[in-house]
């Protein structure tokens, strides 16, 4: 009875996720370019958020510098291309590679920090990041005028924005099974007792240290690549494009959608991107709004948006619950 009773709540927990993508796939005929733009950006946020949320939610490490790692799979996939002339997926690859190499030794030493610590240390690299963006010579670069770069293409034809949607859900999908392996495999349930009491995890012989590194570079490759997705969607990026509200941004889509979650990262990215784009004409008000959200989640929704409908759904589901119940009794009554 049992293993039935698990095959129905599996079915009915994958129900729901074939219908949400049955629906996305059918998003291109009904949507034109500029539509099809901004959902090829949520799809690559989206791999950049969960891969913050493998770092934050799943290990408690927190990084505000993290769009470091997006700049390095940006301008990594674009100089290797543009220089060896290597096939874009093998340079988005590659520097995603080199960007969880970078991730891995940044996190030797800052695994040993915590709190307010770490988050200034990823402060720092994002900074050394950005400044090293802007000073390096011209013809690596671009310095402050930035690098241009092939856009995605198929036997000599370059991606439409509807090629790339297609191509960006691909990759969101595998990022997102990915994912849900590694959070329920051994390695992920080590996250989940660093992130409750690291010394609680250290006293059962979990290696505290290689594993933090570990989350810190897989969430840099998660990152990496996102960013190399952006490079090769637009063609052209800018130093600017890396600062810290860029981290700030990705750390305010997590938190807003909800922590330590496979469906978290997806919902606080379209919440915010689509809010973003409804305040496109008050850009200068744009950190305001982060501040707002950031607040709402901290007092209302601590587990965020994912959190609170969960939470709803659970409501409804112990009041209806209790309704039927009533009623059988009210029935059994009338009958005895």
């Amino acid at each position: 009875m049992n293993p039935d009773m698990s095959k129905q709540e599996k079915r009915k927990k994958l129900l729901p996720v074939l219908v949400l993508l049955v629906l996305t796939l059918l998003l291109p005929v009904f949507l034109n370019e500029y539509p099809l733009m901004l959902c090829c950006t949520i799809f690559y946020y989206i791999i950049a958020v969960s891969g913050l949320d493998i770092l934050f939610g799943y290990s408690g490490q927190i990084s505000l510098g993290h769009a470091a790692f997006y700049a390095i799979g940006a301008y990594g996939s674009a100089l290797l291309h543009n220089h060896l002339h290597l096939p874009i997926f093998v340079t988005m690859i590659i520097a995603a590679c080199i960007a969880t190499g970078v991730g891995a030794l940044l996190a030797v030493p800052a695994s040993k920090l915590v709190f307010h610590f770490l988050s200034l240390s990823t402060i720092a690299f994002g900074e050394i990041v950005y400044q090293l963006l802007v000073h390096s010579p011209g013809n690596i670069t671009g310095d402050f005028k930035g690098i241009n770069s092939t856009q995605m293409a198929f036997c000599g034809q370059p991606f439409s924005y509807r090629n790339y949607f297609f191509f960006a859900l691909l990759m969101v999908i595998i990022f997102l099974l990915a994912k849900f392996f590694l959070v329920n495999s051994k390695t992920g349930r080590a996250f989940t007792a660093i992130r409750e009491n690291s010394h609680a995890a250290n006293g059962m012989g979990i290696n505290v240290r290689r594993y933090k590194v570990m989350a810190f570079a897989t969430s840099a490759f998660y990152m990496a690549f996102a960013g190399a997705m952006y490079m090769h969607l637009v063609g052209y990026v800018h130093p600017d494009t890396f600062q810290k509200k860029q981290s700030v941004l990705f750390l305010t889509m997590l938190l807003f959608g909800g922590t330590g979650t496979m469906f978290g990262p997806i919902i606080g990215v379209i919440s915010v991107e689509l809010l973003i784009e409804s305040l496109r004409s008050l850009q200068e008000f744009q950190g305001f709004v982060y501040g707002i959200l950031l607040l709402i989640v901290i007092v209302a929704l601590p587990g965020g948006l994912y959190g609170g409908l969960r939470d709803i759904y659970a409501y409804c589901k112990r009041k209806l619950g209790k309704g039927d119940s009533g009623s059988e009794v009210s029935k059994n009554a009338e009958n005895g």
